[in-house]
């Protein structure tokens, strides 16, 4: 008889792409209402830092339809959202510190009626003086969290007898999520003071604490459950919980259903963006162009709360040495308090804002002593002993940067290439082409050691069908898809057989987040140790009926086989059921080996690192500033993967993001001196651009990496959702490239590079 191919590997589809297309897949705000249900709208903050002093809303509850408004004094539980920096307001009493800050909200009984009730509703706000910048809170030592530094070898003397020294600074801009379904939350009360929230949220858990906090009932009485996201990015990782809070506190108040979503425009003013930094740096080099001494400021613009803003800008540190070993280095992070949205999670959680600065200072240190830029990153990579240890004390054991990086040099024809480009520009004086090709090297685990957890549960039915319980949320990335192949392998079933059920923290309770790229490698693992317990009591049942050891006992094709015997799944299932038999079972997984101290930021706290590496070929116009990217090489380490098909949508998703990051997509405040100062002006589509089909390279080639993962991790594979994000890097380099070869001054170039920034650079 022929076996079916194992499911894992296999680039099957989405597990809910054909739902998707057909317009059957529901999120949040597709849930049909039940009868009673009221909307909510926020009233937010027309002002950057002030002292509240009134609510005025007897016009806005004057309207035919309005309930009602919900404020600080309709919290019963704790006042602040039960973060963990306990520093942000779920309504602000007194102060408001950001314009958009959410203040209250009107409740009525339709969403239009609220929304035109919440715009007349008057908020009165005697002024203080905002902070705005990075720069004056720094000066000011505005901060919400303490410095960080991270010393290793003596960076002071390093510098002083340094044969060559660079300084530099510069500021790279923050980024809007901009996934495609906003922000939204629906809240029911249940019966005994019980709550059920649907919430687009990349962790239920926090949400359930959440919520539970400020209407001070326990855990248990509230369920959150999420089917899926319309795209997360890290936007939902605690900012969802906002919204769940505030529909469950209305919900409260009038004893009925409440649903809150907002709008584009509500979405970009109240929720938090990547976080931007501000970089200052002094390196030292030798002749070849190796390090020999590193001092770099982090100034981190977290906004006005603290929110993730201490492990993003803690990761920013882990990833500031990127693929190059720092002997010598000392890394300062400032995490500024300015008043601005508290900026949150965003794919790569900090690491791109990290590696960003070192690559730029390996193209100018290659610039400065005429070198090509990849034989100054070659002569810095992490190699043997002691040349393998990270300035937080971490040994690179799966290094495969040097191979990797050569293999792709030399299938993208980078010299022949550098070579055409060099002479291009000599016959083409308006338009110039660069190119740059950078490494990436991500750890992969949470940096909060105990978040490296999850469970599963794997229920098997008497026909045969096996169904999926697990922690992960599901936002497009092919969680639930992933997981179910890695259980039906364990099953020896098809994977038509397997289905994931929602998040819900009623099935798996105290679940992480879906984030740090761990969604598979955490859950999909506990989901394999659930599905091998059922397998084992499988075994154990049909090696009692045929004689046997439970090890020779094979689970294939849908068949399950002994020496002596073959029977479809679906019949030992049933014959097991009669045979009292369990047919479900929970799992547990841990991540293994990690560990570090905190306080000093040293140990271990990646599992292992994903690498990758990306050679971007550019072309600037001049005149206007104008740019395009033409063509992307990627050759990207997955390990074994998963699901080809999903890891590359992974990549290309990640890798355009990134460039968008890079290129188009600039935030902008008004500045201190404006009427409206601390204003998002750029608000919409209109005024903030990510990346369309337009904009993605004529040639995009991307290919993996011939190798498993060299720690045992589940299927052998390696995380695939941020480490691409980072090869976008490789866009920017190539834009500072092509300024240099127009005769430019590639050290003035901030981030993103929009035409201003370039022109700019070659004023």
């Amino acid at each position: 008889m022929t076996q079916a191919s194992p499911a894992a590997g296999q680039p099957h589809p989405h597990e809910s792409v054909q739902a998707q297309l057909m317009g059957l897949a529901p999120y949040v705000d597709d849930i049909p209402e039940v009868a009673g249900t009221l909307y909510a709208a926020p009233v937010c903050s027309p002002m950057a830092h002030g002292h509240l002093t009134e609510i005025e809303a007897r016009e806005a509850l004057a309207m035919p339809g309005v309930v009602g408004l919900v404020s600080a004094a309709d919290v019963p539980g704790n006042p602040l959202l039960a973060s963990f920096g306990q520093d942000e307001p779920i309504f602000p009493a007194d102060t408001v510190q950001f314009m958009g800050q959410v203040v209250a909200l009107v409740v009525a009984s339709d969403i239009h009626t609220a929304r035109k009730a919440a715009a007349k509703v008057g908020v009165a706000i005697s002024p203080l003086p905002p902070v705005l910048s990075v720069q004056e809170a720094h000066a000011k030592q505005h901060y919400v969290l303490p410095p960080v530094h991270v010393r290793r070898g003596d960076a002071e003397a390093a510098l002083a007898k340094a044969a060559h020294k660079l300084k530099g600074s510069f500021e790279a801009g923050g980024q809007e999520h901009f996934y495609l379904e906003g922000q939204v939350a629906y809240a029911l009360p249940q019966e005994q003071n019980q709550w059920l929230i649907h919430s687009s949220t990349q962790h239920p858990g926090e949400v359930q604490h959440w919520v539970a906090s400020a209407l001070d009932v326990a855990n248990h009485a509230v369920r959150v459950e999420c089917r899926r996201m319309g795209g997360g990015f890290g936007g939902k990782e605690t900012q969802g919980g906002h919204l769940a809070v505030w529909a469950a506190l209305a919900a409260r108040k009038f004893n009925a259903p409440v649903k809150l979503r907002l709008d584009r425009d509500e979405d970009f003013i109240i929720t938090g963006k990547r976080h931007p930094f501000a970089y200052d740096y002094e390196v030292g080099f030798d002749g070849s162009g190796r390090l020999c001494g590193l001092r770099l400021d982090m100034l981190v613009n977290c906004g006005f709360s603290a929110d993730l803003s201490a492990p993003v800008a803690d990761r920013a540190i882990f990833h500031a040495d990127n693929a190059y070993f720092l002997e010598d280095v000392v890394i300062s992070s400032y995490r500024c308090k300015t008043h601005l949205q508290s900026q949150t999670a965003f794919r790569g959680f900090g690491g791109p804002q990290g590696m960003l600065v070192i690559e730029r200072i390996m193209s100018d240190i290659a610039r400065a002593l005429g070198k090509d830029p990849i034989a100054v990153r070659m002569a810095n990579l992490y190699g043997l002993a002691p040349r393998d240890t990270t300035h937080y004390q971490m040994v690179v054991e799966d290094n495969i940067l040097e191979p990797l990086m050569t293999r792709l040099a030399h299938d993208c024809h980078y010299s022949s290439r550098r070579e055409s480009i060099a002479q291009w520009n000599r016959q083409h004086p308006t338009l110039r082409r660069g190119m740059a090709l950078t490494p990436v090297k991500f750890g992969i685990s949470f940096t909060a050691t105990l978040f490296n957890q999850a469970g599963a549960l794997v229920h098997v039915y008497t026909d045969g069908s096996v169904q999926v319980h697990h922690g992960g949320t599901e936002m497009g990335q092919g969680l639930n898809t992933k997981v179910a192949q890695l259980v039906a392998d364990e099953l020896g079933v098809s994977l038509a057989r397997v289905a994931c059920s929602a998040a819900d923290t009623a099935k798996i309770p105290n679940a992480s987040a879906t984030a740090a790229s761990a969604g598979t490698d955490l859950n999909g693992r506990a989901a394999q140790f659930a599905a091998r317990n059922v397998r084992d009591n499988l075994a154990a049942f049909v090696a009692g009926l045929d004689g046997c050891g439970a090890g020779a006992v094979r689970f294939e094709g849908g068949q399950i086989t002994t020496p002596t015997c073959s029977r479809s799944f679906e019949e030992v299932v049933g014959q097991a059921y009669a045979n009292r038999i369990q047919l479900w079972s929970d799992g547990f997984y841990r991540t293994p080996k990690i560990h570090y101290d905190k306080t000093t930021l040293t140990g271990r706290p990646f599992y292992y690192f994903a690498y990758g590496a990306a050679c971007s070929e550019v072309i600037i116009d001049t005149l206007t500033g104008e740019s395009r990217v033409l063509r992307v090489d990627v050759l990207h380490d997955v390990g074994n993967s998963i699901n080809p098909a999903i890891d590359v949508g992974q990549i290309e998703g990640g890798f355009t993001q990134g460039m968008g990051w890079l290129t188009t997509e600039e935030l902008v405040w008004a500045g201190a001196d404006a009427k409206s100062a601390g204003k998002l002006l750029t608000h919409a589509p209109s005024t903030y651009k990510i990346p369309a089909t337009g904009d993605l390279p004529a040639v995009f080639n991307i290919a993996f990496w011939p190798e498993p993962n060299r720690e045992d991790n589940v299927h052998g594979s390696k995380a695939v959702g941020e480490p691409p994000f980072m090869l976008a890097i490789s866009v920017f380099e190539a834009m500072r490239d092509a300024v240099a070869q127009a005769g430019g001054e590639p050290t003035r170039m901030n981030a993103p590079a929009t035409p201003e920034q370039i022109l700019h650079c070659l004023s």
